[in-house]
């Protein structure tokens, strides 16, 4: 049997091109991360996926971001960046509960 590499990194590069590359548009972003679902091993990366959802970027402990202010590896689609109402992270919320 050979084991899988765990590869957070890559993870976060294809979840953060996908969410970039689908704009504002939070329903693009939903079906973004629906067939990227498919693909990808949400359960196994769900601290990352999680991260990138909520702060736009992988977290180290402690809580700060893993990105090197990389444009390539951070997106402005998560909880932190979105207007601060009740509607706005109310879909956001819906976008992450899928």
């Amino acid at each position: 049997d050979e084991k899988e590499k765990f590869e957070p990194t890559v993870f976060r590069d294809t979840i953060v091109q996908g969410l970039n590359e689908a704009g504002n548009d939070l329903e693009a972003i939903a079906k973004f991360l629906d067939a990227t679902g498919s693909r990808l091993d949400y359960r196994r990366y769900a601290d990352t996926l999680f991260d990138i959802l909520v702060a736009g970027s992988m977290l180290a402990p402690g809580g700060t971001r893993i990105d090197d202010n990389d444009k390539t590896k951070m997106t402005n689609h998560c909880v932190f960046f979105a207007d601060e109402d009740h509607d706005a992270i109310r879909n956001y919320a819906q976008v992450c509960k899928g």
